[in-house]
């Protein structure tokens, strides 16, 4: 490996030792991964997790004492550097959702192909998303994709947010800069950052990835 050669510090968390072992043993052939730790259930990982700081954590969602979710809830909490990948048997839409809104960067399935955990690897690294077997370059996309529809959407009352607000989310949602937010609603761009503040306010969001997030989740936005 060349000395430039960054490498990429990996923990796995699952509670079967010989999957464990066969991931540890695959990664391992790459000689920019190093596998810096392994854990058996939720509440390990997240001790060895803020311990070992790892780059990239492959995750189960099916553990003991604390499950999967869980423990990317409260990693994702803790703001450590690190990109999480959930490695799983099946998992249903939904769970693809919730772990994203989570904080995961990527969702594999335990059956994948080699190739395919490696390069989910070095996608989420480059600072992209993974989602079953392919790239994701646009996670709203991908989440409005696979959001549930509803026959009712919210109109934002329930978070005290004005039919302006909902404009703004909207634009965000859609990818809009303020800037593109003054073209399109003919307002100032600080009267776009006063609306954002009271917004992030309101909806708890720190910034604009939570918000669009948040909107999608609580179906603020419509689906079609």
């Amino acid at each position: 490996m060349d000395k430039n050669t960054e490498v990429t510090r990996i923990l796995i968390a699952d509670d079967h030792p010989l999957f464990r072992y066969g991931v540890r043993a695959m990664l391992e052939t790459e000689t920019d991964f190093r596998v810096v730790g392994d854990a058996a259930d939720g509440e390990e990982v997240i001790q060895l997790a803020r311990k070992l700081q790892p780059n990239v954590l492959l995750l189960d969602l099916a553990m003991p004492r604390v499950s999967g979710l869980e423990a990317l809830h409260e990693l994702t909490r803790s703001s450590l550097p690190m990109h999480i990948i959930v490695l799983t048997v099946a998992i249903e839409k939904r769970e693809i959702v919730e772990a994203l809104q989570l904080g995961a960067h990527g969702v594999v399935l335990k059956e994948a192909a080699t190739q395919l955990v490696i390069k989910s690897i070095r996608t989420v690294m480059a600072g992209q998303y993974w989602v079953g077997r392919e790239i994701v370059t646009d996670l709203l996309a991908c989440l409005r994709q696979m959001m549930p529809r509803s026959s009712q959407e919210e109109d934002g009352r329930a978070f005290g947010l004005t039919p302006r607000e909902l404009q703004i989310i909207a634009a965000i949602v859609s990818g809009c800069t303020n800037k593109d937010i003054v073209q399109r609603l003919s307002i100032s761009e600080d009267t776009v950052k006063h609306h954002l503040t009271r917004i992030f306010d309101k909806t708890g969001a720190s910034n604009r990835l939570e918000l669009a997030l948040f909107a999608i989740g609580q179906k603020l936005m419509p689906n079609g």
